[in-house]
């Protein structure tokens, strides 16, 4: 029976590598019975990438995808450390060879492309002449999408355009924003056929409003009411992941990253123990 492999993205432990270093957390990992890992929001410098192989070496660890941009982020996150294929081109394959890697991912779009819906392709469009470029040295360029990519423009999603009119670029789709961005995951999933090897595995579900505070304002109130939507456990919200992943294997997916963007208190290792734990009940534990 064909299968794929699910890992973390490794976004959710951007404080424990800054602590314990990316070798202790990978050994973290690997004890936790996780063997696939993407890397994501780290620096990325030779110690780093020394760390990484060692742990590839001794533990059997596999990096599924490296992640970079088109080029320098702007405004608020602008901090955020992360390698651009326009300055930095050549290390980033030299990373992907020493790494074994074969997938390299752009997290998110530059804010400023935007703006309206033909900036986006245009981005898209630079994105798949890298990919282009990349696809000579073994390495596939992907585009994680989050909500925004699903705004209808010309009656269907964004992002369906930036797939068909682009012909290298592969394109990350994430479970908990293909549904809050109003699409049928599984269903999604099927029309990026051949341009999926990976995915992200995160879950969706509604909590009651938080009324511990005062309410006067109606603005406060529509606040509330808007930010019940939470990233939850795989397995503990409303989504139907057998049926997500199943999709995604059928589409192509090899890789199947659980990530959550925020546990809400809980420590991310208790959080990846219980998506870890509910795929297992799925079925999938051999997939780890």
């Amino acid at each position: 029976m064909k299968k794929g492999k699910i890992g973390v993205q490794m976004m959710m432990l951007k404080p424990q590598v800054a602590e314990f270093g990316m070798y202790e957390v990978l050994k973290k990992l690997h004890e936790m019975g996780f063997h696939y890992v993407e890397v994501s929001q780290l620096v990325m410098d030779e110690d780093a990438v020394s760390q990484m192989k060692r742990a590839c070496d001794e533990f059997g660890m596999e990096i599924s995808s490296l992640s970079c941009s088109l080029r320098r982020f702007e405004g608020a996150i602008s901090s955020l450390p992360v390698d651009t294929l326009e300055d930095d081109f050549d290390k980033i394959v030299s990373d992907c060879k020493k790494l074994n890697c074969t997938i390299l991912r752009i997290g998110m779009i530059q804010f400023s492309y935007t703006d309206s819906p033909e900036h986006v392709i245009e981005m898209a469009k630079m994105f798949d002449d890298y990919a282009q470029r990349l696809h000579e040295y073994g390495i596939d360029l992907y585009y994680h999408a989050h909500n925004f990519e699903f705004a209808k423009y010309q009656g269907k999603p964004l992002l369906t355009h930036m797939m068909e009119q682009t012909q290298y670029l592969g394109f990350e789709l994430d479970s908990h924003w293909m549904w809050r961005g109003g699409v049928d995951p599984v269903k999604y999933l099927h029309s990026f056929k051949g341009r999926v090897r990976m995915q992200h595995l995160k879950d969706y579900k509604i909590e009651l409003p938080d009324l511990s505070k005062p309410i006067t304002d109606p603005s406060v109130i529509m606040h509330i009411f808007g930010d019940v939507e939470h990233f939850t456990e795989v397995g503990e919200g409303m989504l139907d992941m057998p049926a997500i992943i199943e999709a995604g294997l059928e589409s192509g997916s090899e890789y199947f990253m659980i990530e959550q963007d925020n546990t809400y208190g809980r420590d991310v290792y208790e959080s990846l123990a219980i998506s870890r734990d509910n795929l297992i009940k799925m079925g999938y534990g051999d997939w780890m």
